[in-house]
């Protein structure tokens, strides 16, 4: 979980081109509703700060065409998004749904840019992998064995952290997903994905900045990632990252009455995945590996529109081969409504957990949330509402990871425990303009030892399901 201080909205620019307002809309979308129909752009500076990281600069924005008559419903819809941190970390991203180039279907694309200096790895198979908040340090080129575990409190000075659990990681992502409607309310889908990835140790130069003193301490530091590459849990050819390419097909069931604000119907997604090993692929070794996920959600009216209870399960499990760990925390879905699709931990899964905190071949998940409309109000041409969703998360390993080679070992590699159900309690704010656009802020605790440090805090785009 990457801890965010200080995460500001500093201005919101609203448009809209080529825009109509109507008078009035029908019942269900509320009376006096603004009808939107042509061009319509929301444009969102952020500043955002992390202690570690820098300030966090850049903008985002969602550019929607809507058809006359078709309101809240949109034709297709492109978000843009370009930040990053002062001290090197950054995100590039284009993504977007076209409901108008496929008959009966929709089109879906992302292209994204990840850059991360300081990348968390806790370790594999979420409670088998001790979570040891106090160790200040270990020294470079530590040797964890059958007889020895580490057990260092020495403190740290004011302004320097431990790298215990830090790795460096970039990843370029490209995903095309295709839909084509069966009958009513079923769709067959198709989809193509391809992922670069580079993994290693802590990047020293970007985290010290200029700082002699600071780079002298990170480089002096050995880190979990270094741990299980040196034992060999991370296999020497696994260590630096790799390419993978995913082949997906499958079945989704969508009768939601809203895609990004929906509050009642259902989405379901059945996906079977392949990724043949056509780069990495050596005279000993490949990753060539094959899977499927299940991802359903249900949006139950309680009163209204105004209050939904909206749950989601979700399993992935891994059927043949083998997984590198760079991408055993993948989440292999067919359709993205986060920037990181990975888990479980972090904003795409289990709320309040350690981002990456959760890894294994296969998990299940559940995420359960009262969405609570309090008010709806025009604004700048927009139909805006404001919502709040408490929540219940939790999740677990299904599949380990590498566990018999795992359990060879003591802290900081292997804990001695059995893998268990990790929960997670939150509530978020919500700030919908047109049903389409959300600006989602969250916070959340994690309800078990060790799965996560203080109150979880996350802004940024959509429901989480």
């Amino acid at each position: 979980m990457k801890q965010r201080i200080g995460y500001i909205l500093m201005a919101m620019l609203f448009t809209s081109i080529c825009g109509q307002a109507q008078e009035t809309t029908s019942q269900e979308l509320g009376e006096e509703e603004i009808i939107k129909t042509g061009w319509n752009i929301g444009i969102l500076p952020v500043v955002g700060y992390d202690s570690d990281l820098g300030f966090q600069y850049g903008i985002c924005s969602d550019i929607f065409h809507y058809s006359l008559g078709h309101y809240p419903q949109y034709d297709f819809k492109v978000n843009l998004e370009a930040s990053r941190y002062t001290k090197g970390s950054s995100v590039l991203r284009s993504y977007g749904e076209f409901k108008n180039l496929i008959p009966e279907g929709k089109f879906f694309y992302d292209v994204t840019y990840f850059s991360a200096p300081k990348f968390e790895f806790y370790g594999l198979n979420g409670k088998a992998s001790p979570y040891l908040p106090g160790v200040a340090y270990v020294p470079r080129n530590y040797i964890v064995n059958l007889d020895r575990s580490v057990d260092m409190k020495i403190p740290v000075q004011e302004g320097f952290k431990s790298a215990l659990y830090w790795m460096s990681r970039s990843q370029f992502r490209a995903v095309v997903s295709m839909q084509k409607k069966i009958s009513g309310a079923l769709n067959g889908t198709v989809g193509l994905a391809y992922y670069d990835i580079k993994t290693g140790r802590i990047d020293v130069d970007k985290l010290s900045g200029n700082d002699e003193e600071k780079k002298e301490w990170y480089d002096f530091q050995s880190t979990l990632y270094d741990m299980y590459c040196g034992e060999g849990l991370i296999p020497a050819e696994e260590a630096e990252g790799g390419h993978v390419t995913q082949l997906k097909a499958g079945l989704t069931y969508d009768s939601r009455n809203r895609d990004s604000d929906p509050t009642r119907g259902a989405n379901v997604e059945l996906t079977f995945y392949a990724a043949p090993d056509f780069m990495d692929r050596t005279e000993n070794y490949n990753h060539t590996n094959g899977g499927v996920l299940f991802m359903g959600s249900q949006y139950l009216p309680v009163v209204g529109d105004k209050l939904t209870l909206a749950y989601r399960l979700g399993a992935q499990y891994t059927l043949f081969g083998h997984v590198p760990f760079y991408f055993c925390n993948n989440m292999n879905s067919m359709f993205f409504r986060k920037m990181y699709t990975e888990g479980l931990g972090g904003n795409a899964s289990v709320r309040g957990i350690h981002r990456n905190g959760v890894i294994g071949d296969g998990f299940v998940l559940l995420n359960t949330e009262l969405r609570w409309r309090v008010l709806d109000f025009r604004l700048i041409n927009q139909n805006w509402g404001v919502a709040l969703n408490p929540f219940f998360d939790c999740g677990q390993v299904i599949q380990p990871h590498n566990l018999e080679q795992q359990q060879m070992y003591k802290k900081p590699i292997y804990s001695g425990n059995a893998e268990a159900l990790h929960y997670t309690a939150g509530c978020g704010f919500k700030l919908v303009m047109n049903h389409n656009m959300v600006i989602s802020f969250e916070a959340a605790k994690a309800l078990r030892e060790n799965d996560g440090d203080g109150l979880w805090t996350n802004i940024g785009f959509n429901y989480l399901f």
